[in-house]
């Protein structure tokens, strides 16, 4: 795998006995697999620096020519300023949450929240108006 336009050079060379020897500024980030005659090539973490025309090469025996076919990656950073500013959002709305439930405990500690779970009992004034009752204070 070699980098034509942007930074010439050798990205990945895998030997007929599958030697292989990646480029340092790729190191971790390359990853290949070969079954037959068909190599896959995975490149992960593609920064900026990594736009270039790929190309894979096959070195042809006893020929100086090379039986290629590139592939033109062009990698564009993501803007990082919404996710900085998506911070301070989120801890805005947990220190509103947070201030909101301090805000509802105090108030229901100041507050006598049995009297209003409570059933209440009714005022109910009984008097016994019977005969025999009214006798006894006559008599008195």
């Amino acid at each position: 795998l070699l980098r034509t336009h942007v930074r010439p050079g050798t990205v990945l060379y895998v030997s007929k006995h599958n030697m292989s020897t990646v480029s340092p500024a790729f190191g971790s980030r390359l990853q290949y697999s070969r079954v037959g005659n068909r190599t896959v090539i995975t490149l992960q973490d593609l920064r900026e620096d990594d736009s270039d025309n790929y190309v894979c090469a096959e070195e042809v025996t006893g020929s100086p020519l090379l039986s290629a076919s590139g592939t033109m990656v062009l990698v564009k950073e993501a803007e990082q300023a919404c996710e900085k500013s998506s911070w301070g959002f989120y801890a805005l709305i947990v220190v509103v949450a947070l201030l909101l439930c301090a805000l509802v405990c105090f108030t229901l500690y100041h507050m006598d929240v049995k009297k209003y779970f409570q059933k209440k009992k009714p005022n109910v004034v009984y008097e016994d108006m019977s005969y025999n009752s009214r006798r006894s204070t006559l008599v008195r």
